[in-house]
């Protein structure tokens, strides 16, 4: 494979473009943190949708797919589709809760949350557990797979390949701010989009694929194409499927998808304008992200199977690779060494709009831990703005830097996906229930917090013994199971045995937020025997017709998802009758959506 004239110009341009973004805004970034990191809350809901969407596309997303679809066959995508369910939630349920909070992070609502030093110690503490241990974990996955595209598609050393990617990227994230990257990835959404739906229809077309029939007739193929799990292989059935549905969506931390909503989703839903603004956001990102986005690389990574049928295929091909990053998330950039001059610039193009948007939104989201939930909290509480916005350039470098290094340690995408997956384990729970039951304290989060991860470090440490072995107790996809009910009988058990907040913050915390529902009973009795007014008595609680239209939306857009696939897989009368239902979701979500309180 070799570069051209027309892809550098491409390549290049693309690049020019962003920077010039980064540096145009950076003045108005620069004023304080408030602009720095939320834009001044003046984001529209359609320019956060788009940042969301292009946050989540990153230059490991499709490497990752690609490992579950030549491992586990499309069904193994479950492990990250069924979050849409949380997604869906956070929607309808969540995201005016977060708009109204009016904090700066997630994390600054630990101290309206809860009070006294729990309250400080877990916002602290946490703000760099997430921001900075986990957020490098992420964002080192991210630049492994730019590593690999790297050495497959350019022959770059992985050392090369971590300073042009990551030089580029913070700048522009440590010049512009929120404001930079969100204007960026308005571009980077449609870069991203372009090269990876461009690449899929040329790829499949290719002589030594040979187009989708000859695809769909592959032996091995076949295999690997149903968007269900075989219902005959139980262990298959369980761990791709039933525990992602039944228990990981709710139960688990995972970066763009955490329970109730967080992270540098809550970031944008907190830099929207209102709280509708807030919803459409999440909305937008919700149908894009798992009901347009995935075929794409889907496609590719069927067409892989056919070039390059096992991993003894790919070395033979590359040879120069080195052994220990040779698994089958590699196939993707090997596909894409087959691209035509132009094609080939826009995909490497839109690979580096990917590998940015998400790493640039990283930076940002981590810095804002950094500098509002410990060093303003605990380093400096009289600092400046100018001074804060500093540290949080000082620390978007910081964090690259840890990032880069991280990443050179590594072997595939599939590792930290599963490693972040079982330290969140247990805590999902806590997210949900927070908002509307006052028993829940900041002892509650801190035990979780701490007993999910040492949990995970014990499982991992006698895996052999526990899940392994022959004769094992426990089979292997009850890790994850276990570790939820072990951690949630802890949290719990810590709820009912330490002492309740202090009712003056609960009020304080009821009253801005204003989330309602059963959970509080006991608080409105002591706040009306107390002479305190918290709301309407007579309000009505919209949770109920917020699950409502959580449930429909998920038939919605996971009826999109399946028809999408029995389209492509020529299934026509399955296909026809999906999209009808499509349309019959959409028709109720609306009606439903319409008869909710403060919601579009």
């Amino acid at each position: 494979m070799k570069l051209e004239l027309l892809d550098y110009i491409i390549i290049f341009g693309f690049f020019a473009i962003v920077l010039f973004i980064g540096i145009y805004v950076s003045k108005k970034s620069g004023k304080n943190t408030a602009e720095y990191f939320l834009s001044g809350r003046s984001m529209p809901w359609w320019l956060l949708g788009f940042s969301m969407v292009a946050t989540t596309f990153s230059t490991d997303t499709p490497n990752l797919v690609t490992d579950f679809v030549r491992t586990d066959g499309v069904s193994g995508n479950w492990g990250w589709w069924a979050f849409l369910l949380t997604g869906l939630l956070t929607v309808f349920v969540y995201a005016k809760l977060w708009r109204k909070s009016n904090v700066s992070t997630d994390m600054e609502f630990y101290d309206l949350r809860y009070g006294g030093k729990p309250a400080h110690f877990l916002r602290g503490f946490r703000s760099l557990y997430l921001g900075v241990v986990f957020n490098v974990m992420a964002m080192s996955a991210v630049t492994l797979a730019a590593i690999k595209i790297g050495q497959v598609m350019l022959g770059l050393e992985p050392v090369e390949t971590v300073l042009l990617g990551g030089t580029i990227t913070v700048i522009f994230s440590a010049v512009g701010g929120f404001r930079g990257v969100v204007y960026t990835d308005f571009l980077l959404f449609f870069v991203a989009m372009g090269g990876a739906i461009g690449a899929a229809v040329y790829l499949v077309n290719i002589p030594e694929v040979g187009g989708l029939d000859s695809i769909f007739a592959n032996a091995q193929v076949q295999e690997k194409m149903s968007i269900l799990p075989d219902f005959s292989d139980t262990d298959a059935l369980i761990g791709l499927l039933i525990i992602p549905l039944a228990v990981q969506w709710w139960s688990a931390w995972y970066p763009g998808g955490e329970p109730g909503g967080g992270g540098y989703i809550a970031q944008r839903m907190l830099a929207a304008k209102n709280e509708n603004h807030a919803i459409g956001a999440t909305f937008f990102f919700n149908i894009l992200h798992y009901a347009l986005r995935p075929w794409p690389w889907i496609l590719v990574a069927l067409a892989s199977i056919v070039v390059f049928p096992d991993l003894e295929s790919i070395r033979q091909a590359f040879p120069n690779v080195p052994e220990n990053i040779l698994k089958n998330d590699l196939a993707y950039s090997a596909m894409l060494t087959k691209l035509p001059t132009g094609l080939l610039g826009l995909v490497m193009a839109s690979l580096g709009a990917a590998y940015m948007s998400t790493i640039s939104t990283h930076l940002n989201w981590g810095s804002s831990y950094i500098v509002n939930d410990f060093y303003k909290q605990q380093v400096n509480k009289n600092a400046s703005e100018k001074e804060l916005v500093n540290v949080g350039r000082i620390s978007t470098v910081v964090l690259m830097i840890l990032s880069s290094l991280f990443a050179l340690e590594l072997n595939n995408a599939t590792q930290l996906f599963d490693i972040i997956i079982m330290f969140g384990a247990g805590t999902g729970l806590i997210f949900l229930l927070r908002w509307f039951w006052w028993r829940i304290n900041a002892w509650s989060e801190i035990v979780a917090m701490f007993s999910s991860g040492i949990i995970s470090i014990l499982f991992w440490q006698y895996e052999d013994v526990l899940f392994l072995a022959e004769g094992a107790p426990f089979p292997t996809w009850s890790k994850f199971p276990l570790v939820v009910l072990i951690t949630t009988i802890l949290w719990l058990a810590t709820t009912f045995l330490t002492k309740p907040e202090e009712n003056k913050v609960l009020y304080r915390f009821y009253k801005i937020t204003k989330p309602g529902g059963p959970g509080w009973n006991k608080i409105h009795a002591e706040a009306k025997a107390e002479g305190v007014s918290l709301e309407d008595e007579n309000a009505k609680w919209s949770v109920p017709s917020g699950v409502l239209a959580m449930i429909v939306g998920c038939i919605l857009v996971y009826g999109c998802l399946f028809a999408t696939g029995n389209w492509i897989y020529g299934n026509y009368p399955l296909a026809l009758g999906l999209t009808v239902l499509v349309v019959v979701a959409a028709f109720v979500l609306l009606k439903v959506w319409r008869g909710m309180r403060n919601v579009f």
